[in-house]
């Protein structure tokens, strides 16, 4: 696949580290382990093949405290996520235990030197941790966690071991930190869920212990659920690059609050920093700030009591009713962003500035409020703040510890406030002199181009051999605004040369040359600062963009394809501050209506109904509602031909391994950690998968899809399903046995991709399939995002693509013509199952290991059908059926079908 020249671009905190229970190392560490990407001995830079080991490890002990610390931040960074420590396990409980585990491939330093290098088994290579770097993290585990608490595999260091290390002329370049999630610019506004803390706001708690784990009392944080930080300050950048910003808060139209700084935020969150179980915090001088309470009273009540749904922890979350205020979206304009949203029946547009009195900064916020038929009011700040008012219809009370701004009802509004810190002096004779109110009106039509540049980028053509080639088409990794592509969805437009692509760092692209041949491909950024978008989906030439906190259409009104307005299409998403409830996948019935899945808490019980489910949102975008439940990590969904879902999970806590499942209405799928699950935890008291996936054969299952191109041959029909845990395809062959749909998983014959893969769609214009994926939050693979095109070639698939159980044996359907000899010779086959435990705990090991005997085995009069007996076969979690044949024309045809029986079928072989 890739090599490491593009490998290369990717910034420090490139992946997890994955280093899960390792078996053998095979000979052979040019391929591709189980599970893992390891890099050959040409991929490596230069530098590596001539480095002074025997100096590195020497230099401990000139800089021993420096080293440990360097060591430490590494690990508390990159690592700990995943490991964990003696005291705390991390989230992937599989993962390698430094402090009680054996290491399978050397104890030694240069040993795992060579790991974090090359990568092995789940763990992948660590590119971007320089030579020094690497073995300060060595010296941390050994001296922290081996010395003392597993004393027998710490290795003991001596001048002949020493003497053994390949010597070399360098130690490579010297070691830098990058950052690129606050380096990459963002646009003026940036989507998320903050906390805004000011210089003296006390450490964050977080719970530990074993699952679920307990809520931390947060009922007095301020949180932003649905944060929109704009950045008020002029200069290049981004809101990243800003010194002033103000928030605000789309579930209950306030400003959470403004502040000033050398820094944004603290970027501690899992698509920044990659730390778990935390959201990021405002940084530098709070100036102001408002709590997590309606700004505006409710115009039928004159009321600011909050009336949404509360959490178990108090906590209240989701949006306002929509009669009191709706989130309408928000328009760009150059750098200004204007909100609109609704109060009662009145419009409001909004934009927000910076002003200087006497070298002390002043925030001000600017409205255009159309006609209402009832009075408003809404807090500005608590009482205290500095605030001055411009304009007519509008006073200013001191009600309640706020700061209230009235206003007269059914005219229209130009007003403009002042806000600052309390004490600032001659505020209100600034008042008099500072700019009225504007006429928002004229930025809400269409503005400048902010990214006019369109970068081009080349198409590597794939030219393996076999059935299946792969095109790389690598987004412009050295783009102007640093862009991380972490892509996240992808589809096309009516002329399938134009596609759109969204990336989970908030970006859309207009992507052009998918089926002009050209060799290139053109990349356009035409929209910013959304919140994790991971689903796309072109309807009737408009784009919908699945985010965290709301479903958005993008609107160019003025032709130069950038995005004008953010129409906030459905916003009934409720959020919280949990790092795990992603909004994940976009599809569409045939009906109009969308659907997406939405994520559960990790190793924590819900909070809200909307974790862990599949959400349909109406054709109008008006309503939404919870189709099925009781997922823990919904990774897109996928709408088959009946009307039904498939919807995928993760191993974890209540998933004793990932989950493919096919999804019917009002269904429960098996975490009990979720919103009000079923009194019944047993296995019968859940819907049942489709198949259990083995984390050996993929870590991660993402979206399903299935194939719609007279192109793929035998294959055109059949059901994908893609991996983001170890970058491949599977074909995945089912059959349904009355009511419960079971089947299983083959890899397709292609080298597995640098990414994780997310989503795919085949493009109508040349019947191929594109794929993009990304590399995040527990990817095994190396590159940070990537675009994929795979083409079938005229080559013989030899792929199976049926299997049906029968009460004796199973039936196997292959794409081509099989040799009857190889068919029938039954030590071709070797055929495994096991059992798995559903419980609380993470995981599961397998249980009631068998082999099964083949008895016998027949080819099919069409040479495509293979009718196994099996006299032993019965229901099994996990059944693997390893075969080695040959093609009519000789070829080998070999592999591993993984799959799950729930039924035996009622026709017994003949």
């Amino acid at each position: 696949m890739n090599s490491i020249r593009s490998i290369l671009y990717l910034p420090f905190f490139l992946l997890l580290i994955l280093a899960c229970n390792q078996g053998d190392r095979s000979e052979n560490t040019e391929s591709h382990a189980i599970g893992g990407f390891i890099l050959s001995e040409s991929d490596l830079p230069e530098f590596e093949k001539n480095l002074d080991h025997k100096r590195l490890i020497e230099a401990w002990g000139d800089r021993h405290g420096e080293s440990l610390r360097t060591g430490e931040h590494i690990y508390n960074n990159i690592c700990f996520n995943c490991h964990g420590n003696h005291e705390q396990e991390g989230s992937l409980p599989t993962a390698f235990k430094f402090w009680k585990d054996t290491f399978k491939v050397g104890s030694d330093p240069f040993s795992i030197y060579q790991t974090l290098t090359r990568g092995y088994g789940s763990m992948p290579p660590q590119v971007n941790l320089t030579p020094v770097e690497k073995y300060d993290l060595i010296h941390y585990i050994r001296e922290t966690f081996l010395l003392e608490k597993n004393p027998d595999q710490y290795f003991n260091l001596d001048s002949a071991y020493l003497a053994s290390l390949p010597s070399g002329g360098n130690i490579g370049p010297a070691p830098k930190e990058f950052k690129p999630w606050a380096e990459m610019d963002y646009g003026n506004f940036l989507i998320n869920t903050y906390e805004m803390a000011g210089l003296t706001t006390p450490p964050r708690e977080r719970s530990s212990g074993p699952a679920p784990l307990p809520d931390e009392n947060l009922i007095d944080a301020n949180f932003a659920y649905k944060g929109i930080a704009v950045r008020l300050d002029q200069g290049r950048g981004g809101v990243a690059a800003g010194n002033a910003w103000m928030m605000f808060d789309h579930d209950l139209m306030r400003v959470a609050g403004a502040w000033t700084g050398e820094g944004f935020i603290d970027w501690e969150a899992i698509l920044f920093n990659e730390k778990h179980n935390i959201s990021p915090r405002t940084i530098g001088d709070l100036h102001f700030e408002n709590p997590v309470v309606p700004a505006w009273a409710n115009p039928n009540t004159d009321s600011f009591d909050d009336p949404r749904f509360t959490a178990r922890d108090k906590r209240k979350f989701g949006p306002l009713p929509r009669d009191w205020a709706h989130y309408k979206g928000l328009y760009q304009y150059g750098d200004r962003v204007i909100i609109s949203y609704t109060v009662g029946n009145a419009k409001i547009l909004e934009t927000f500035g910076l002003e200087t009195v006497e070298n002390q900064l002043v925030f001000t916020r600017t409205f255009n409020i159309y006609p209402s038929d009832k009075s408003l009011k809404m807090r500005i700040a608590p009482s205290g703040t500095a605030v001055a008012i411009l304009g007519e219809g509008a006073i200013l009370k001191d009600q309640d510890g706020f700061i209230v701004m009235e206003l007269v009802s059914s005219q229209s509004l130009k007003i403009k406030l002042l806000i600052a810190k309390p004490g600032i002096n001659g505020l209100a004779q600034y008042a008099k002199s500072s700019s009225p109110p504007e006429d928002l009106n004229s930025f809400i039509k269409g503005g400048p181009a902010r990214y006019s540049q369109k970068l081009i980028t080349e198409i590597q053509m794939g030219e393996q051999e076999g059935p299946f080639q792969v095109d790389i088409m690598n987004p412009p990794f050295d783009s102007p605004w640093k862009n991380q592509f972490r892509l996240s969805g992808l589809d096309f437009f009516k002329n399938p040369n134009k596609g759109v692509i969204c990336s989970t760092d908030g970006d859309v692209w207009l992507v052009e040359g998918f089926t002009k041949n050209s060799g290139k491909l053109t990349w356009q950024r035409i929209a910013s600062g959304l919140f994790q978008p991971l689903g796309i989906k072109v309807v009737n030439e408009e784009i919908f963009v699945t985010c965290r906190d709301q479903l958005v259409r993008l609107h160019d009104f003025n032709g130069d394809m950038e995005t004008d307005f953010y129409e906030s299409f459905n916003n009934d998403h409720q959020v919280t501050d949990h790092f795990h409830e992603f909004a994940m996948g976009l599809q569409t019935d045939k009906e109009g209506n969308f659907y997406y899945a939405k994520s559960a808490r990790h190793a924590r019980e819900a909070l809200v109904p909307q974790h862990g489910t599949l959400m349909k949102v109406s054709k109008d975008g008006s309503k939404s509602e919870i189709i099925a439940k009781g997922f823990r990590a919904a990774n897109g969904v996928c709408i088959n031909p009946d009307g039904t879902f498939i919807v995928t999970d993760q191993e974890g806590h209540w998933n004793p391994m990932n989950r493919i499942n096919w999804v019917k209405e009002g269904g429960f799928y098996g975490n009990m950690f979720g919103f009000n699950p079923p009194t019944d935890s047993t296995d019968t008291g859940m819907e049942q998968p489709l198949v259990w996936v083995e984390r050996e054969r993929d870590q991660s299952p993402s979206e399903l899809l299935w194939v719609d191109s007279k192109k793929w041959g035998e294959l055109n029909g059949q059901l994908l399903n893609f991996s983001y845990g170890y970058g491949k395809v599977f074909v995945v062959p089912f059959e349904k046995i009355g009511e419960q749909v079971q089947g299983g998983i083959f890899e397709l014959p292609i080298p597995r991709f640098s990414t994780g893969v997310m989503r795919g769609r085949f493009n109508p214009g040349d019947g191929q399939l594109y794929l993009c994926g990304l590399s995040a939050w527990g990817s095994t693979q190396p590159q940070l995002g990537g675009l994929y095109r795979i083409r079938v070639t005229e080559k013989p698939m030899n792929i199976p693509k049926g299997l049906q159980i029968r009460k004796d044996g199973i039936e196997l359907t292959f794409t081509d013509k099989l040799e009857t000899n190889s068919v029938e010779d039954i030590n071709n086959y070797t055929i495994k199952t096991w059992d798995l435990l559903r419980s609380r705990k993470y995981g599961s090991k397998h249980y009631n290991e068998q082999t099964l005997e083949v008895t016998n085995a027949v080819l099919s009069k069409d040479k495509k059908s293979i009718l196994l007996t099996i006299p032993n076969i019965k229901p099994t979690w996990v059944m693997e059926i390893d075969f080695h044949l040959k093609s009519e024309k000789g070829e080998k045809v070999e592999g591993l079908i993984q799959n799950t029986i729930h039924q035996l079928g009622e026709n017994p072989l003949n």
